[in-house]
């Protein structure tokens, strides 16, 4: 083997040994972030589930309230909600002046 061909092959192993070594890094890095993705997964599910909960939750409270609303509330928005039509109706007439 002639001394090119030696230092040919160093040159061919140092690099191997660096490209080993850059596989080993990133084989660390790929089970760090899977770990991670795992983790960010998880807690997706689990925001999911309480979401889902806090919507279950609302839709409760909004049938409740809906539930307990009192005669008074009822006349109370009726009146309210005539009074706003009545403005409306002003308005309307005043434009078509």
């Amino acid at each position: 083997m002639t001394e090119e061909d030696k230092k040919l092959l160093n040159t061919f192993e140092a690099k191997l040994r660096h490209f080993m070594y850059l596989h080993d890094e990133l084989k660390h890095e790929n089970a760090k972030l899977k770990q991670l993705l795992t983790e960010k997964n998880e807690k997706v599910r689990r925001l999911e589930n309480s979401r889902k909960e806090l919507e279950v939750m609302y839709t409760n409270l909004k049938m409740a309230r809906t539930i307990s609303i009192h005669d008074k509330d009822i006349n109370d928005t009726k009146q309210r909600l005539s009074r706003l039509v009545r403005e409306v109706d002003k308005c309307i007439a005043l434009l078509n002046e």
